[in-house]
């Protein structure tokens, strides 16, 4: 196994009191969308516009994550691509400071609290590079950058994986279309996702994205 390791720059205080700001907008306007939706279906309709997408074409390690709270549920779009054939993984948290680990998931498995309300394949459980990832967001925007829970973990992980040789994975973030924003503050060590799926379709982001596929398939 690879261990990834990767330094974050330190980010502005008015870039961190942006970030603050529409973390707490996001999150707020976020628990209204799922009031008003049915997760299951938006599940499902996101699953269907990313088999059609084409990102998944020679990509048989996904990665995904265990939904929590008001988070687009990632839990029946896993289930279906593991009975589809892709090996499985989720986020393990390796340490503060550091990049994420991805272990196998089953379903027959049983998952342990990492902290901070994550769960997690346990330490069993193999360990492996992701070919395509599905990340959490409160926010994103047209131009690729997505906004997380402040850690960073995400950032310092796709900046390490793509700077490890070999084919670089597919960022996709997974939400709700009404969590896009017209633009996310970013500075320096916020790493661009690739391309966004949602209940209303499938695309690709940023000018310069590595993904394949339409808009809104």
């Amino acid at each position: 196994m690879t261990v990834l390791s990767s330094s974050s720059p330190v980010a502005d205080p008015d870039l961190l009191q942006a970030k603050r700001a529409l973390r707490r907008t996001a999150r707020a306007e976020r628990r209204q969308t799922v009031a008003a939706m049915d997760r299951g279906a938006a599940a499902q309709a996101a699953l269907g516009h990313l088999l059609a997408s084409g990102w998944l074409a020679g990509r048989k390690a996904v990665a995904a994550f265990w939904s929590m709270d008001e988070e687009f549920d990632a839990r029946p779009i896993l289930r279906a691509l593991h009975e589809r054939g892709h090996v499985c993984l989720l986020p393990c948290v390796a340490g503060r400071g550091r990049p994420l680990l991805f272990r196998v998931w089953r379903p027959e498995a049983a998952l342990v609290h990492e902290g901070f309300g994550v769960l997690a394949p346990g330490p069993e459980a193999p360990a492996l590079r992701p070919e395509l990832l599905l990340v959490p967001l409160l926010a994103f925007d047209a131009a690729g950058y997505r906004l997380g829970y402040g850690g960073g973990y995400y950032d310092r992980t796709l900046t390490a994986l793509r700077a490890g040789g070999g084919r670089p994975p597919l960022a996709i973030g997974l939400a709700f279309a009404a969590q896009q924003r017209a633009a996310v503050p970013h500075g320096p060590g916020d790493a661009r996702l690739d391309g966004v799926v949602t209940e209303a379709g499938a695309r690709v982001l940023g000018g310069d994205a590595a993904a394949s596929g339409g808009e809104d398939r």
